[in-house]
């Protein structure tokens, strides 16, 4: 998703977590890597479906790259929200009213399957 106030209502009606990753898809080499690594894994993909809302928040610098005006605003937001510091990647996880439980500054040092343990730690506590 791209949505984070969509994120926010279906994480709440699917008693849900948000995981929302800051990434700079065409520059920043972590992001790429956290993205095949982990988020294109087939086992984080199927954990995901159930227990998780992912909100992408994208910074691309390419021209041929650039998202709408409206996307990009909304990254924005996103960014004086929760990364001000302007981390890339920064993957936060977070309850449906946005509060943060946990931050990865860069790409987590995890496999995915350590990395989804992590994440099931919060989620058995939500």
């Amino acid at each position: 998703s791209t949505d984070f106030e969509n994120a926010k209502i279906t994480a709440k009606q699917e008693n849900k977590l948000i995981l929302l990753n800051f990434s700079g898809s065409d520059w920043c080499g972590n992001c790429i890597l956290l993205k095949r690594e982990i988020f294109e894994d087939t086992i984080f993909k199927q954990f995901s479906n159930n227990n998780l809302i992912l909100v992408n928040a994208d910074f691309p610098r390419q021209k041929k790259n650039q998202l709408t005006p409206n996307q990009q605003k909304q990254n924005g937001q996103l960014a004086e929200l929760y990364n001000k510091k302007g981390i890339f990647p920064l993957t936060i996880l977070l309850t449906s009213d946005g509060s943060i439980l946990n931050i990865w500054e860069g790409k987590p040092k995890e496999n995915t399957k350590e990395f989804i343990s992590t994440l099931n730690s919060f989620i058995s506590k939500n």
